[in-house]
């Protein structure tokens, strides 16, 4: 019970920052002459109550059956030394894990939505979850084999770059917004679980902190890569988005249906369970137990969280971005969009769990307050620049990423690896639940109502931006604590050996 209540606290700070904030819109605009309808407002409320208990049971069900699963695969793998069983028990694991992932089932819900499904929802969550598990079974290769990340990151990157220049403009949005959506509530856990098996076998100590991180967004770019090839090779040009008319007959069909969908995408990991419990590795009756719970939390979990997002949560969402992008001042949309950025990032569970896990691996070197500042300011500022993207039509989405990575690759020579790792899994990290849901659909409703913007490529890209801000103020972070490090007239303790990560 005392599990269960620290998960329902970590929600409910998750979801009160924008129930808060979207009240205090509501006031606003009613004062302004154009109040929200309230069946909009009953619905959001219910829905965030629905996404409360959802995340609740899913984040325990994850604690108790996905991690503890991930982690003893982890272990196997490692023990096994055969490059093939790696491959392939990565392929199908991240594979499916992918597949499962909240986030990214909504992405793919919206993007299909939008592009009148022109862009399929299973094509796109098939594609994506590929790419997923074919850089996961690279990541875990550098790790067992002590390839250093920056260089690993750097040839990723310009394997992106380069297939960015030749992938229509509508699918480089997409590609990174799919590598935000993929890294969530499901799939981190389970990868940094992955990397922990494999890690702490190695002798070397400090090699295993700095391989313990960094997985994570070694994962991550194989959504990009991925989408970036569909683009390629699908010849789909000149698509244009437009926000479908809302739902009607919402009720027990609906919820049948994504009760449906969420059984299938967790189906699979029940029967990695099986197999693995059968030919691997013989769980102890308890555990088994635990895991096989933890696996239908994760489910009724799931159920409880995609309903609770189609009973009003992103309509709302949408309806906000609209009505504030009628007012004349076009500063307002930027603000807001930073507020809701810095109110998001503070309230992510995903997010407590890494900075609890930063300061923890650091001995307290690194504080987690400071960790969280550095993250709040850079994704508020990452939210405002995606609107301002929106209302200036000049300003293009490769603006922003083409230097915004740029840097993070440039960073990585100079930050200590330790910090590189973070960094990049705190990227994936930030792009949450509350970013893929609410924060999406507020950037949606901004796009249709602006007469210049395309909802196409001017909204999606927001996902992208969140989880690349982090990435930035994290390494920066890295750099400034190894110049303190430096100023302490070369005394190194263990903590500053441990936040240096230099070895």
């Amino acid at each position: 019970m005392g599990v269960l209540q620290e998960k329902l606290k970590e929600v409910i700070i998750s979801v009160l920052p924008i129930v808060g904030i979207v009240l205090l819109l509501t006031i606003v605009f009613a004062v302004a002459g154009k109040p929200l309808p309230p069946v909009l407002l009953l619905g959001f409320l219910l829905g965030a109550l629905l996404i409360a208990a959802g995340l609740t049971l899913f984040l325990l069900g994850v604690d108790r059956g996905v991690s503890p699963l991930g982690e003893h695969i982890g272990v196997a793998l490692s023990k096994s030394g055969r490059v093939w069983f790696i491959a392939l028990v990565g392929l199908i694991a991240g594979f499916f894990v992918s597949v499962a992932e909240p986030d990214l089932q909504i992405l793919a819900g919206q993007v299909s939505a939008v592009t009148s499904g022109a862009i399929g929802r299973f094509a796109l969550l098939a594609v994506v979850s590929l790419g997923v598990a074919v850089m996961l079974v690279i990541g875990l290769f550098r790790i067992f084999y002590n390839i250093p990340l920056y260089q690993t990151l750097l040839l990723l990157y310009g394997l992106i770059l380069l297939l960015s220049l030749f992938s229509p403009p509508e699918f480089l949005a997409i590609s990174f917004d799919a590598s935000g959506a993929t890294t969530g509530a499901l799939t981190v856990p389970f990868v940094l679980a992955l990397a922990l098996g494999i890690a702490h076998l190695k002798r070397d100590s400090k090699a295993s902190e700095k391989d313990s991180f960094g997985l994570v967004g070694v994962t991550s770019t194989g959504a990009i890569i991925s989408v970036l090839l569909m683009g390629l090779l699908s010849h789909i040009q000149g698509l244009n988005g437009s926000l479908p008319e809302a739902e009607s007959g919402k009720g027990m069909e609906m919820v049948l249906r994504i009760a449906g969908d969420s059984l299938t995408a967790i189906f699979p990991l029940f029967i990695i369970f099986a197999v693995f419990q059968t030919a691997v590795f013989k769980f102890p009756k308890r555990e088994r137990r635990r895991i096989l719970l933890g696996l239908i939390y994760t489910w009724l979990g799931l159920i409880l969280f995609l309903t609770g997002v189609n009973a009003g949560f992103m309509e709302l969402g949408v309806e906000l971005g609209k009505i504030i992008a009628q007012f004349d001042r076009q500063g307002w949309i930027v603000a807001v969009g930073f507020l809701l950025g810095f109110a998001t990032i503070l309230a992510e569970p995903a997010v407590y769990i890494l900075t609890r896990q930063i300061e923890t691996v650091t001995a307290g070197y690194i504080k987690r307050r400071v960790v969280l500042g550095a993250l709040a300011i850079g994704v508020g500022a990452a939210v405002g620049l995606s609107m301002l993207r929106i209302i200036v039509p000049e300003i293009q989405l490769w603006h922003y990423l083409l230097p915004g990575f740029g840097l993070c690759i440039l960073l990585s020579f100079i930050t200590p690896k330790l910090f590189v790792g973070i960094a990049f899994d705190s990227g994936g990290v930030a792009s949450g639940p509350m970013t893929a849901t609410f924060i999406l659909s507020f950037s949606q409703g901004v796009a249709e109502s602006v007469p210049s913007a395309d909802i196409l490529r001017d909204s999606f890209g927001m996902i992208a931006m969140v989880a690349m801000t982090p990435i930035i103020a994290l390494e920066i972070l890295g750099v400034l604590f190894k110049i303190r490090s430096h100023h302490k007239g070369g005394v190194r303790t263990r903590e500053t050996n441990k936040a240096n990560g230099a070895g």
